[in-house]
């Protein structure tokens, strides 16, 4: 059984498909021209709330012929009065793929060793997969010139400012050593990137020193052709958020920072965005951000994300 966990659970030479899909979903959307899950019930188990994620996969779902069914983790006994392993067993029976929120990295890895579906992270305190493949489809859409959509990412170079510890952070260090990206993060010593990340970057092949860490955010966005940074305080973090923001702070993408990066640099950010945290309105609202670009195609990049997996479960 496939699975979308993370970023390089499709292989370098389907990562093509996956973007040519997502690009034909967009140009044809509300046009019925696909059913790929028509007949089919998928369930969203959601630990956390959410907007951009919960909306485009109902929606999603809905446009590919399929139902979604949400669960709220406080409605469902997962993890309470049954185990992992016994709910991904029974909701396999009910339904034809888990779509996953949560917090614990391990929990969509336990329910994906025994689903008989398949089962997608759509986020974890560790990673972010649909995310970074929305982000890498929208920059394939500006950079792309033929038909050849992941060499238009190969060679680029994306900074990540702020708290370089936080699942996009890992999240974009895995996805741009697929890509063939190159990524400099810069933030305070202490959120530097974990040992886990760098733990996954080995079981994956890669080089663990494949990224470049500095505390100096000018140097991380010299010659960038992306500068993306994310909130500061994530869910669960709250209680840390004064400590948090007095250390970023140095870290915030102003309207000078990003002067820094190439002329023709693009602005990314996941949303929420805090302006006047982790970035100036000044740079949300610059042409060069494109940050209502990523919001719509994570409804199309997930699409062609879950339409593939049907189509693997199906063989």
């Amino acid at each position: 059984m496939k699975h979308f966990l993370k970023e390089t659970d499709f292989k370098p030479s389907e990562l093509g498909g996956v973007f040519a899909l997502a690009r034909e979903f967009k140009a044809k959307r509300g046009h019925p021209d696909s059913r790929a899950l028509a007949g089919q019930t998928w369930a969203l188990i959601f630990s956390k709330t959410s907007t951009r994620t919960r909306v485009s996969f109902e929606v999603g779902i809905h446009e590919l012929g399929g139902n979604p069914l949400f669960l709220n983790k406080n409605d469902i006994q997962l993890g309470r009065g049954e185990s992992v392993e016994d709910t991904a067993q029974v909701l396999s029976r009910f339904v034809h793929g888990l779509i996953v929120r949560t917090y614990d990295h391990t929990e969509v890895e336990r329910l994906a060793a025994r689903a008989t579906v398949p089962v997608i992270n759509a986020l974890t305190d560790f990673l972010h997969p649909c995310q970074i493949y929305t982000d890498a489809f929208t920059m394939i859409e500006r950079w792309a010139e033929n038909e050849d959509l992941v060499g238009s990412l190969r060679g680029r170079k994306i900074a990540f400012l702020g708290d370089t510890a936080c699942n996009m952070a890992n999240s974009w260090i895995l996805g741009a050593n697929l890509f063939g990206m190159k990524i400099a993060l810069s933030g305070p010593a202490e959120f530097a990137p974990g040992a886990e990340i760098k733990a996954q970057l080995e079981r994956e092949g890669f080089p663990a020193d494949s990224y470049q860490f500095t505390t100096d955010p000018y140097e991380a966005v010299k010659d960038a052709d992306v500068v993306y940074t994310d909130v500061w305080v994530s869910m669960g973090k709250e209680d840390e958020k004064a400590v948090r923001i007095r250390q970023m702070s140095p870290y915030a993408v102003t309207a000078k920072l990003f002067a820094a990066a190439k002329r023709d640099a693009l602005f990314m950010h996941c949303l929420p965005a805090h302006a006047g945290e982790e970035v100036e309105q000044a740079v949300l609202d610059n042409p060069r951000s494109i940050i209502f670009d990523q919001a719509e195609n994570r409804l199309h990049a997930q699409k062609a994300i879950m339409a593939v997996l049907a189509q693997s479960a199906r063989k």
